[in-house]
């Protein structure tokens, strides 16, 4: 097999991959590999500014297209969980959303042992990561390579929507990623002149051209190469050809809360007992990877309604962070979308309207295991939906919010009738049964390399994986917990903090 040796090894160019290696080559002097399963480019729909077009990628070319083990939580339900296998990973082909969420999930990561990661540590790295013009610089980027265009001027429907949440006591936010986070505000998205704007487009592509970044797509990774407690570096293929990468300085995963604990699954690295039992030799004994898997839990409430179909592109949405009850920090989040959904992401019809609820600091925690020894084989990934209770109680309160929106004018006024759950479902029996055979993915599974300083962390406050020397992990699988958004500007803000890590905390 042939060998390339380079300063840093980043294996997925996801949105963390892509930050990361822009960054760490910014230094001349520091050569810098990125390695990446997908393509360098995918279908047409990936440049749509159109949300519902992403339904078009799945199970293409550019999709892992994952699935979920059937769920007793949910009617014993498998649930497609895509995730993005091109440049810019999952940033090219997910809904674009641009939120940062509620300041608590945050300091939360802090008090489960991820000391140094609260929100107050964040900031500057969210900021970096962005160019926010119009936003308070004191908490938005004003010279970042994601670039958050204004709102597009709501239609009718959509002001309808921001009106009635606001007669529903929701507070109204100028900038839902600025100083508040609870209340009613108008979504951001990752769009940029009529088009989508991956991590790969803002990060990657604008700096190709730098001598001491080599970009490696169709790089199947297989197994890191671990030498007496020292990862240095990768084995990968292309085009069926086996081939290492050597680094010097340090390894770095970067591809996501599925790939990243699958690789070090591969490599020896996890739960000695259950490696044992696919075949594979212990490199080290690290009980924690691929434990409290986790992702945002969803259904909506459908409405009918005679506005006309909403035209495709960029459109302005409201959305509200809220609370399932007084005494809980804000758990739910509410999106108002102008199509009539159908249930677990089947499809979308333009005549109606929708509000999609859901929980965003579940309490199921699942595992990703291997399926058996081969690297090509896709990871047995159960996320326990509602396996506990309380995920479903609140998940009810969130249901009875989208219900209340849906009945408050202005928006009442524009429904025809409620299309799901629909009339008869009311008591509490009846809509514990609709979220349970409803619930689906909200398409953010993080936690399997969790940040801590416990025997069941992966990865420690530095983002330097236990067990083994000149390795770390930084992309969503480290968040101990969720967070009140959608985790794409998460992962940007933790991949702008590791890239600072790394220059200031080097394992070589």
């Amino acid at each position: 097999m042939s060998h390339t040796t380079y300063d840093y090894v980043i294996v997925g160019a996801g949105t963390a991959g892509c930050v990361l290696a822009a960054r760490l080559s910014e230094d001349p002097d520091v050569r810098v590999a990125l390695l990446e399963a997908g393509a360098d480019e995918g279908p047409d729909e990936m440049a749509s500014p159109d949300p519902l077009a992403s339904f078009g990628l799945w199970g293409s070319s550019v999709d892992w297209a994952y699935s979920t083990t059937a769920q007793p939580g949910t009617g014993n339900a498998v649930h497609a969980w895509p995730r993005g296998k091109v440049l810019g990973g999952s940033s090219a082909i997910n809904g674009m959303v641009h939120h940062r969420g509620h300041p608590a999930g945050y300091d939360a990561w802090e008090t489960q042992g991820a000391a140094g990661w609260n929100y107050a540590e964040l900031l500057p790295f969210f900021r970096r990561s962005e160019t926010a013009p119009g936003r308070d610089p004191q908490v938005r980027g004003t010279d970042g390579p994601m670039r958050i265009e204004h709102t597009p001027e709501p239609g009718p429907l959509a002001a309808s929507a921001f009106a009635a949440a606001v007669a529903a006591g929701h507070k109204p936010l100028e900038d839902g990623n600025g100083r508040q986070a609870e209340g009613v505000s108008w979504r951001e998205t990752n769009v940029v002149a009529g088009r989508r704007q991956s991590a790969a487009d803002a990060y990657l592509r604008p700096v190709l051209d730098r001598p001491n970044l080599t970009v490696l797509t169709r790089a199947f990774a297989h197994r890191l190469l671990v030498d007496d407690g020292r990862c240095r570096g990768v084995e990968y293929s292309v085009a069926g050809q086996r081939r290492t990468v050597v680094a010097e300085r340090e390894t770095v995963l970067a591809a996501g809360a599925i790939g990243s604990p699958h690789l070090l699954l591969l490599s020896g690295i996890g739960p000695a007992d259950h490696l044992r039992s696919v075949g594979l030799a212990v490199t080290a004994d690290l009980p924690g990877v691929g434990a409290n898997l986790q992702d945002h839990v969803t259904s909506y409430v459908v409405y009918g309604s005679p506005e006309p179909p909403q035209a495709a592109g960029p459109s302005a949405e409201a959305q509200v962070v809220a609370r399932s009850s007084a005494d809980a920090a804000p758990d739910l989040l509410l999106l108002f979308v102008g199509a009539a959904l159908h249930p677990r992401w089947t499809g979308a019809d333009p005549g109606g309207f929708s509000i999609l609820f859901s929980l965003m600091d579940p309490a199921s925690r699942g595992t990703l295991r291997l399926h058996n020894g081969d690297p090509t084989a896709a990871p047995l990934l159960d996320p326990a939906y509602l396996t506990d209770d309380r995920d479903l109680d609140r998940l009810v309160a969130g249901l009875r919010l989208a219900r209340e929106l849906g009945r408050t004018d202005p928006l009442a006024s524009r429904a025809t009738a409620e299309l799901f759950p629909g009339t008869d479902v009311r008591d509490e029996a009846a809509c514990r049964a609709y979220l349970r055979s409803t619930a689906s993915t909200y398409f953010h599974p993080v936690g399997t390399c969790r940040i801590g300083t416990d025997e069941l962390a992966v990865v420690d406050p530095e983002l330097r994986v236990r067990s083994t020397a000149g390795l770390r992990v930084a992309d969503a699988s480290v968040m101990p917990s969720l967070v009140s958004a959608p985790t794409n500007a998460t992962v940007l803000a933790i991949a702008e903090r590791a890239a600072h890590l790394m220059r200031t905390t080097s394992d070589a």
